[in-house]
């Protein structure tokens, strides 16, 4: 039976309570280490795609202790920033539940950051520890002159020159239980840096209560019971792995799935493991459900299969339809943000609209409204806003130190998640786009500001911006144009020299994969960019 029996009961009665005194490692892992000690809370899949490791709660709690003595150890504590940039590993929940112990704040970023990248998460948020994996390391050490905050570094699954290696730290810590930090629901509990289109990322605080909020997530949109095997297919440095491998699952008791893809990935490996595994709910962007449609779905084991759900844009009703035939279960699109818990989604008891995200979740009150905050009309366009009084649990207080930014969207009673849609009759939302310009490709968030500060630094370019283009697989691509500087000719050549420039000095994701060469870019009389005339070439 699903969680939400009925749809307006829930939303009238559901309250999550939210005590003042919150540790989500003591008080959720280690509860459950001490309730349930030897049920399976992780299953690692190793980079083969066969190698399985399952650990259990108390396995976990266990992790972050002597994770807690590790950082102490090395003078990290209550409020300080960790930067964290691991792979789907388990030492990456070590990390984090170690941190949340001792009450640092940990900042996840992803394998792909480049050194440039690094040091600026690293200064912006005065981070006084960094814990990479080998790769990570190695390119944060191109940049340790520029980061005069960091005191302490460590390296996991290597040996490196001026790095503690982390393996070998936490073979030697205590065996005894930590110290766990009696931190509050309102204090800081990790920051993730989201892109923008005109500056560089900012910086999300996230307090202790964000933790509780994504119950609602992992109750009602994942539909999960203690009973539950859950996959979300993302990595460890986006926010998606919050609200799919770390906080609601685990807190509704469920086990978790991660696995610790190098590259691309199989995709016949990774609906095999759907049935070897025995996954009973499965979360993947619609990039990987458009390029399953494509497989011949009726040779893979569907018979643990119960509940799925999509995030990070709509899916067309060609491959909802496709999935639902093949595998007998939907997928149900769920709506949010890396300053939010999921807000607005579909649910098993309530009728799927193709293409709709779905009704606002139990617990937040989302609407469609103007930029002066009034609610819109049934069918007209406005803003995705989340209502702030009373402050629904889950949502983020503001950008970490920028009270500019944090203005600009908390105004008139709401949040404005900076995205735009309509609402039907039956109160349904349908996404239109996004107010500014962050492009979303294959679930990746891309700023325009990286991405056109990379292809800058190449001698060929003297003027560029980068806009979506719709891509049939990918939802939309990166596309280019560039003016020349003087003495240069655009070629193919030469769009594979700038292509690879981009990959070396940011994200590798982040690269146009087109580039067009013009002699001038449009602009508004202010000098502005019109990048709404370039995505309509796009």
């Amino acid at each position: 039976m699903a969680n939400m029996v009925d749809y307006e009961t829930t939303r009238a009665e559901f309250r999550l309570q939210i005590p003042d005194r919150f540790n989500y490692t003591g008080d959720v892992i280690g509860v459950r280490a001490t309730e349930t000690p030897d049920k399976v809370a992780l299953i690692g899949v190793e980079p083969d795609g066969v190698t399985v490791n399952r650990y259990t709660f108390s396995d976990l709690a266990n992790l972050a202790h002597r994770t807690a003595h590790v950082l102490r150890a090395q003078g990290v504590g209550k409020g300080d920033r960790v930067f964290v940039q691991l792979p789907r590993i388990v030492e990456w929940y070590a990390v984090m539940l170690g941190c949340f112990q001792i009450g640092a704040i940990p900042m996840p970023g992803t394998t792909q950051l480049m050194p440039k990248d690094q040091a600026y998460r690293v200064n912006r948020a005065e981070a006084v520890a960094a814990i990479c994996d080998a790769t990570g390391a190695t390119r944060l050490t191109e940049v340790l002159d520029e980061c005069p905050s960091l005191s302490a570094r460590f390296v996991v699954g290597a040996d490196q020159d001026g790095w503690t290696t982390f393996g070998t730290a936490l073979d030697a810590a205590p065996s005894e239980p930590a110290f766990v930090e009696p931190t509050h629901s309102d204090d800081p509990l990790l920051l993730y840096f989201t892109s923008g289109t005109t500056a560089h990322p900012k910086m999300v605080q996230h307090l202790g209560s964000y933790a509780i909020g994504h119950e609602i997530t992992a109750r009602f949109w994942h539909d999960l019971t203690p009973d539950d095997v859950h996959w979300t297919v993302s990595d460890t440095g986006w926010a998606k792995a919050a609200w799919g491998k770390l906080f609601g699952q685990w807190i509704m008791g469920a086990a978790v799935v991660m696995w610790d893809i190098v590259g691309k990935p199989d995709f016949d490996r990774m609906l095999t493991l759907i049935g070897e595994l025995g996954v009973t709910s499965f979360c993947a962007p619609p990039t990987l459900y458009r390029a399953f449609a494509q497989m011949d779905l009726s040779a893979y084991d569907w018979s643990t299969l119960r509940h799925c759900t999509s995030a990070g844009e709509p899916l067309n009703p060609e491959v909802i339809e496709t999935w639902k035939t093949e595998t007998g279960t939907i997928p149900y699109d769920g709506y949010g943000q890396t300053e939010t818990i999921v807000l607005v989604a579909n649910y098993p008891t309530q009728p799927v609209k193709p293409g709709s995200m779905g009704l606002p979740a139990p617990g937040i009150n989302v609407n469609v409204v103007d930029d002066g905050g009034k609610v819109c009309a049934n069918g007209v366009e406005g803003n995705i806003a989340v209502e702030t009084d009373p402050w629904p649990v889950g949502l983020f207080r503001g950008y970490w130190q920028d009270e500019e930014q944090t203005a600009e969207v908390f105004r008139n009673g709401w949040y404005y998640t900076g995205d735009r849609a309509y609402r039907d009759e039956d109160g349904y939302l349908w996404f239109v786009g996004r107010a500014d310009d962050v492009i979303l490709s294959a679930a990746y968030r891309i700023g325009p500001f990286e991405v056109e500060s990379a292809l800058i630094e190449h001698p060929a370019v003297a003027e560029a911006a980068v806009v979506a283009k719709p891509d049939d697989i990918r939802g939309n691509i990166v596309k280019a144009f560039i003016v020349l500087a003087p003495g240069y000719e655009g070629s193919d050549e030469l769009t594979v020299e700038i292509q690879e420039h981009v990959k070396a000095i940011t994200a590798p994701y982040k690269y146009p994969r087109e580039i067009a060469y013009m002699t001038e870019l449009p602009k508004t009389i202010s000098g502005k960019i019109r990048r709404v005339d370039l995505r309509d070439m796009a």
